[in-house]
């Protein structure tokens, strides 16, 4: 079972997303939170696998709560957001407080039954109205000469990541990173990073088309490869990345300059 919880101030949308998502077999919702400081609490006790959060709401704001959810290592849960307000400032804070996915309410019940069911699968989900302002806005900024690293990547032993590390928290690192980088550790002013192999012109193909919003189904079309061939690349992409999800890796291919699409 895919257990959600439901962070959102209005009654009657959080019955709402409970009557649809309680008619899936698959799925139970195990709690609902009225805050953001009250989501922030369950998150810890129910132990949900994905979490439902609106951005406006007393007491602590949705992206607040996010940010401290993605903060808690004992937490594992993946955070949508989901506002009625189709804001760029509220996406892209979303996105580096550590949310895995961002929808707007006026979405319908299968776009959201579909959206827990990826997040819990380990992808993320973007709206497709907001899509391409995230592919645009990361495009259009240029790779710098000296990158930073996201706190999620993997330390190296010399440096573990803290917990109290915020996500997409900057370490700085000595050299440009993309796909063509052999694989080697890089020491900046903040410790050391492993960055890892370099991606194979394959899964540079691949993330090309994560990037241009493209489902498993749709870049094996295109690739003439299979899904599951698909699936095992995207897990390798991930990895190599320190991303933790699909939204994540793509942010970071813009941002890093691994991909110009």
């Amino acid at each position: 079972m895919i257990r959600v919880l439901l962070v959102d101030d209005h009654a009657m949308l959080r019955a709402g997303f409970r009557t649809i998502l309680d008619t899936q077999p698959d799925i139970e919702v195990v709690g609902e939170a009225t805050t953001g400081a009250e989501g922030v609490e369950l998150a810890a006790r129910l132990q949900p696998d994905v979490i439902t959060m609106d951005v406006q709401m007393p007491d602590m704001d949705g992206i607040e709560a996010t940010r401290r959810i993605v903060a808690d290592p004992q937490v594992a849960a993946a955070i949508a957001i989901v506002t009625t307000f189709d804001r760029d400032d509220y996406l892209f804070q979303a996105l580096d407080a550590g949310a895995s996915g961002f929808l707007l309410k006026n979405a319908g019940p299968e776009e959201l039954i579909a959206a827990v069911r990826s997040l819990a699968s380990g992808d993320g989900i973007l709206a497709p109205e907001v899509t391409r302002r995230v592919l645009a806005r990361f495009a259009a900024t240029p790779a710098p000469a000296s990158v930073s690293a996201p706190a999620s990547a993997p330390a190296a032993p010399s440096a573990p990541a803290t917990e109290t590390e915020p996500p997409l928290a900057p370490v700085s690192v000595d050299v440009a990173w993309n796909r063509s980088q052999p694989a080697q550790t890089h020491t900046g002013a903040n410790g050391g990073w492993v960055i890892g192999e370099a991606l194979t012109e394959r899964e540079g193909d691949v993330l090309a088309l994560m990037a241009d919003a493209r489902s498993n189904a749709e870049i094996a079309t295109a690739l003439f490869i299979g899904e599951a061939t698909v699936k095992t690349h995207v897990s390798r992409i991930l990895q190599k990345l320190g991303a933790r999800d699909r939204v994540q890796a793509v942010v970071l291919a813009h941002r890093h300059g691994l991909t110009d699409v």
